[in-house]
């Protein structure tokens, strides 16, 4: 009898598999029974009322390795009514954007009870994940069968597991069908086209979707100035008053496309419906920890932790900490130099073809030392950030991400600020300018996509001969999925792609003016970026949960603050130029009065432009207005029906009280008169 490893082996198991829950080796029975019971009892009861099931059932485990894995689902009643809790927002069939509710489903354009295409997969993720995240302790004291694991009444119980190492892993599984279809329309063809946006944010998320978005946008963006800086280049332009023009146009462009590109995402997030989804009180992150106590705000007992001792650990070990790095970093800078003279030093003496090429080597190794430098540092961020016991994953993202931006910027351009403004050295300044740009680009490919791929090209043989191996007579297509995804490595979010987008912005902006290439650089770079990240999502990692998101957050402001900072360098730069030095040969005082003014009269410009340019569309700020007036008519309503329930409840309670008062003296009245 042929056994199969089939989503629809019995009735009790027919459902489509969403989620993968991987369980230590160790984990004991007892815990495996609790575990399953309190995710499919009903929602009433405490549990999460979805499906699930072992991946292999008690035949197969005698054939196949047993991996403690187990797959959950749900049923698409469940699903819409998780989809209804959460809010997400779906568009009705009068092209408005609303809150889905499961009485009003027939409302909803693309709805239809005998089809379950209505939420998309990364949708039902989504929802299973915020279900098994919801699963809190009642009664118990303790995981059972580990009573040093402890719980209290409304702990998660699934962060509970995994910082207790009894959960491994949960991750959502891919549909190889969907997949490939995307992978069709995406990047396995190399053709100049546009994204299919919309497809990625039905299979990943808005999140992710967001991401490819901005980085499509970015590059796009970048063509102008790439195009206008080729002529610069082409005929070496060494006079310096000739780069204003480039320089002036730099610094409109670059608030012009930030702020476009907020136009174009508001208008990709509402009709996503994130745009006008509603925002969840924020849970504590799984690391926090503290004393027991009650949440004044929920009312729940949760770990409590004195917000002086949180300052104290920022300000007395984390700031020394980055303050030691950025001092670390700037040493290793000047060892840079020093390698550059030395080089320089060895070209005057020989002249030859192989010191020619030995003057590029300081600055490739000096790049390669930067990429290391910041992947070592960010390291040390993440568990410094995690020490410092933020309560909110906001808070976390917040404070890591100021961490890294800072050393990131001080380590990638200090060489370049010291070379432009103390040494003075145009000539070096390009050299490495370029040498930087062009060695981070093909490091990140290599790190991020290619060595990813061979390593889990190489695993994937390795488990197909494993199967091969097995008996014949057993169907392993899901077991094989199972095994291959869960080895995979897992997607850490999109921070380290803005941050690489982020840096590249900043050479490309800073230092304009001297290097007008890079833009055509950035722009080759990211024509290949867009297909080996979508390589690395789709084949290297596993799947990530969908996030819901309106906007890329503080990257927004990071990119925004980067361009601040460009007009003060590419103004101090020009004011440097020989050319412009010699308009003013007796009076210095006047050539440094005339950039200041300059400078501050583009960054007004800057704030003009950014203000004259509404950040949605017109047609959007009017759809948003009728949804908030809709809302709180809807809510005036509702108050008014509340008000007269209760005055409808009162008088019956009035009439039911004084009828009861008549009937008791009823008997009294009657046997006086007898």
């Amino acid at each position: 009898m042929k056994v199969t490893l089939s989503a629809l082996d019995t009735y009790e198991t027919s459902f489509t598999p969403l989620v993968v829950i991987e369980l230590a080796q160790d984990v004991k029975e007892e815990t495996k029974e609790w575990l399953k019971n309190r995710i499919i009892a009903k929602k009433k009861d405490g549990g999460a009322q979805l499906l699930f099931r072992p991946l292999l059932n008690k035949y197969e485990k005698e054939t196949l390795e047993n991996q403690n894995l187990y797959l959950v689902g749900a049923s698409n009643i469940r699903l819409l009514l998780g989809a209804e809790a959460l809010g997400l927002v779906k568009e009705c069939n009068d092209n408005t954007m609303r809150a889905f509710t499961y009485g009003s489903r027939q409302n909803f354009k693309g709805f239809d009870d005998n089809n379950d295409d209505f939420l998309t997969m990364a949708e039902c993720q989504f929802i299973i994940k915020h279900e098994l995240e919801n699963l809190r302790a009642r009664d118990e004291k303790m995981i059972p069968g580990y009573p040093q694991a402890k719980l209290y009444p409304g702990k998660s119980l699934l962060r509970r597991l995994i910082t207790s190492g009894v959960v491994i892993q949960v991750f959502p599984l891919h549909d190889n069908e969907a997949l490939k279809k995307l992978e069709d329309t995406w990047y396995t063809r190399l053709t100049l086209k546009y994204q299919p946006i919309d497809n990625i944010r039905g299979y990943f998320g808005e999140t992710i979707a967001l991401y490819f978005g901005f980085l499509e946008y970015f590059t796009f963006a970048l063509i102008p100035m790439a195009v206008i800086g080729l002529p610069y280049y082409v005929f070496v332009w060494e006079d310096y008053d000739k780069y204003v023009i480039f320089a002036s146009f730099n610094l409109i462009w670059s608030t012009v496309i930030l702020e476009v590109w907020k136009r174009g995402c508001a208008t990709m997030t509402y009709r996503w419906g994130t745009l006008v989804m509603k925002r969840h009180f924020e849970e504590p992150r799984p690391g926090f920890h503290g004393v027991l106590g009650i949440n004044p705000v929920t009312g729940r007992e949760e770990p409590l932790y004195p917000s002086y001792k949180r300052q104290m650990r920022i300000y007395l070990v984390s700031l020394p900490f980055v303050c030691l790095c950025l001092y670390f970093s700037l040493y290793v800078m000047m060892i840079y130099f020093d390698m550059e003279d030395w080089a320089l030093g060895l070209h005057e003496n020989s002249e030859s073809e192989w010191t020619s090429v030995l003057l590029y080597v300081p600055s490739i190794i000096y790049a390669i030392v930067i990429e290391i430098m910041n992947r070592l540092y960010r390291y040390a961020a993440e568990f410094l950030t995690s020490w410092e016991n933020h309560r909110l994953e906001s808070a976390y993202q917040n404070h890591l991400i100021l961490k890294v931006l800072v050393f990131n910027f001080l380590n990638c351009f200090a060489s370049l600020f010291y070379i432009a403004f103390v040494l003075r050295d145009m000539k070096l300044l390009r050299q490495s300018l370029a040498t930087l740009l062009i060695t981070s680009q093909i490091l990140n490919q290599i790190v991020e996509s290619f060595l990813p791929y061979w390593l889990q090209k190489k695993h994937g043989v390795q488990v197909k001969r494993k199967l091969q191996a097995l008996k014949a007579d057993i169907d392993a297509t899901l077991y094989e999925q199972v095994i291959l995804e869960k080895e995979m490595g897992t997607y850490l979010g999109t921070f380290d792609d803005y941050l690489e987008l982020f840096l590249q912005f900043g050479y490309v902006s800073l230092f304009s003016c001297v290097y007008p290439l890079a833009a055509a650089f950035a722009v080759l770079n990211n024509f290949t970026e867009v297909n080996s990240d979508a390589l690395k999502m789709c084949r290297v990692f596993k799947r990530p949960f969908s996030e819901p998101s309106a906007n890329i957050g503080v990257w927004q402001l990071a990119f925004e603050t980067m361009s601040v900072i460009s007009v003060v360098t590419n103004c101090a730069l020009i004011g440097m130029s020989p050319q412009v030095n010699a308009l003013f040969p007796d009076s210095k005082a006047d050539l440094i009065l005339i950039v200041v003014a300059v400078e501050h009269a583009l960054l007004a410009l800057k704030f003009i432009l950014a203000f004259a340019i509404p950040d949605k569309p017109r047609h959007i700020q009017m759809k948003l207005a009728r949804l908030e007036f809709e809302s709180l008519e809807a809510l005036k309503q509702q108050v008014r029906e509340t008000v007269l329930n209760n005055r409808y409840i009162s008088l019956a309670n009035d009439r039911k009280h004084n009828s009861e008062e008549s009937l008791s003296a009823f008997p009294s009245a009657l046997r006086l008169s007898v």
